[in-house]
């Protein structure tokens, strides 16, 4: 008996595992609702949010591509410009180096030129002190020998006129006599 009463208090008694079944049907149109409101305004603005988003994603993707793209052409031109430099750098290098050596050999012949000029003027100063020599020599001579032939003859030879035939004779002859001799 007391089973029995244990069962009949049991059945009477609602089951707490077991929801009321107004509940359930209470629940169930509730979750509906709740599915209809969802889906009618919220799925609506996350579609909408995920395509903004991707839309972000694939912007800043091409944005990237982009810049990569002039990143690499901007690196080529760089590389291009570069290499012009570096030609150009050695252009002028080459272009000093010879007028360098154009700047050296005209100093070369200039100063050759020069040389020469010097050396000409040296022979051209010689030349003239040799003359005035041979000339003070002459007259040296000259006096010498006129002295000499007075002494020897015995008068005087003073009469200029005279003395210059006299000397330029002797020279003449001793000149002859030379150029003959050798």
């Amino acid at each position: 008996m007391v089973k029995t009463q244990i069962l009949l208090a049991a059945e009477q008694a609602p089951n707490p595992v077991l929801p009321h079944p107004s509940e359930i049907i209470l629940g169930l149109v509730a979750f509906l609702i709740l599915l209809f409101l969802l889906w009618k305004f919220a799925v609506p603005r996350f579609e909408k949010l995920y395509e903004e988003r991707t839309a972000k994603i694939e912007g800043g993707i091409e944005k990237a591509e982009k810049a990569e793209a002039e990143a690499e052409e901007a690196l080529a031109r760089y590389k291009a410009q570069l290499a012009d430099a570096y030609s150009e750098a050695a252009k002028i290098r080459d272009d000093a180096r010879l007028e360098a050596e154009r700047i050296k050999e005209e100093l070369r012949a200039e100063a050759q030129d020069e040389a020469a000029r010097i050396i000409a003027q040296g022979h051209a100063a010689l030349q003239a002190q040799k003359a005035q020599i041979v000339a003070e020599l002459r007259a040296e001579l000259g006096r010498n020998s006129v002295e000499l032939a007075s002494r020897i003859v015995g008068e005087s030879l003073e009469d200029d006129a005279r003395r210059r035939g006299t000397v330029d004779r002797f020279l003449a002859e001793l000149g002859s006599g030379n150029g003959a001799g050798k």
